[in-house]
């Protein structure tokens, strides 16, 4: 039922590298017409470092490794593409519908056509209130059974950080910073919190990759952390306070359930000036950068 593009078909009959890229960032993220430029952009970049880019989108009920720039420009501007998270892709598949994969619907489509490797931003986890809303994001539950890399910028710092990585050491997917001790914040660089392993390079990541394939076990991710530069990252005063804001805001305003994360990450770029969505940009940017040399790592090895 997947649809690879010749590229990426070539390359992985080839065991040439490959990075899986989500196109929620590409949907939904940005405003038109930065978001094509932006998904370009990330796609040459995963090409500089010797790898072949392999954005993935379903459209009109073809689930797609790899797209076309024809294809990447109908995913930048067509009206009416959905937001699909792993569950939703029988729907769409049977439907004929055409949408934007978030992280959990891009990592499973990645596997199953044998990618290895794949770079966002930040994942999802869990939400405050946990308690209260019982409110968890669909991506912990299938890395802890997808055996890919994610290459990330850590958590949603709108989430509950600790809470998350209490929960996937629960599931069993391992966490490993990149040249950090500390987990990321997604805009920030620190979120607080420690990881118990670091990595710090491109060799060693892939070699992690090699030790779980060889130790066999459940078929769980491997989430790299990477965290955004500190010259790039959102002020941590601005970003406190206009969180605690936007918490407030949602909180009166009855927001729930899926409504959460993006009226609080929509509320942190008018209340940042930009600054919120210049710092995601800026973490995409290196967590592309850094898979492509992972794959390339693990294709030479």
């Amino acid at each position: 039922m997947l649809v690879m593009s010749e590229e990426v078909r070539e390359a992985l009959a080839a065991r040439r590298p490959v990075v899986a890229l989500e196109s929620t960032i590409i949907a939904h993220g940005l405003p038109r017409p930065r978001n094509l430029q932006v998904a370009l952009e990330l796609e040459e970049s995963v090409r500089r470092e010797g790898a072949v880019p392999a954005t993935i989108a379903v459209l009109d009920g073809r689930p797609r490794v790899g797209l076309s720039e024809k294809q990447l420009e109908r995913v930048a501007n067509e009206d009416g593409i959905r937001k699909l998270g792993h569950r939703d892709l029988p729907l769409a598949v049977a439907t004929g519908a055409s949408g934007a994969t978030t992280v959990s619907a891009t990592a499973l489509l990645a596997a199953r056509a044998g990618l290895r490797v794949f770079a966002t931003g930040g994942l999802g986890g869990v939400h405050r209130e946990w308690t209260v809303t019982q409110d968890e994001s669909a991506d912990l539950g299938l890395l802890a059974r997808t055996r890919i890399t994610v290459v990330c910028a850590g958590v949603k710092s709108i989430l509950d950080v600790p809470a998350t990585l209490q929960r996937l050491e629960t599931l069993g997917v391992p966490v490993a910073g990149y040249r950090t001790a500390r987990f990321p914040g997604f805009y920030l660089s620190d979120s607080g919190h420690p990881v118990d392993w670091t990595l710090d390079s491109p060799g060693e990541v892939a070699a992690v990759m090699r030790a779980q394939d060889a130790l066999g076990g459940p078929e769980s991710a491997l989430i790299v952390a990477q965290p955004v530069p500190e010259a790039e990252q959102l002020d941590p005063g601005l970003h406190a306070r206009v969180l605690a804001d936007a918490l407030r805001a949602c909180e009166a305003q009855g927001v729930t359930g899926q409504a959460v994360t993006p009226f609080l990450l929509d509320r942190l770029v008018r209340h940042t000036d930009g600054a919120s969505l210049r710092a995601n940009l800026a973490a995409v940017r290196g967590n592309v950068r850094l898979a492509g040399r992972i794959a390339a790592a693990r294709a030479g090895a």
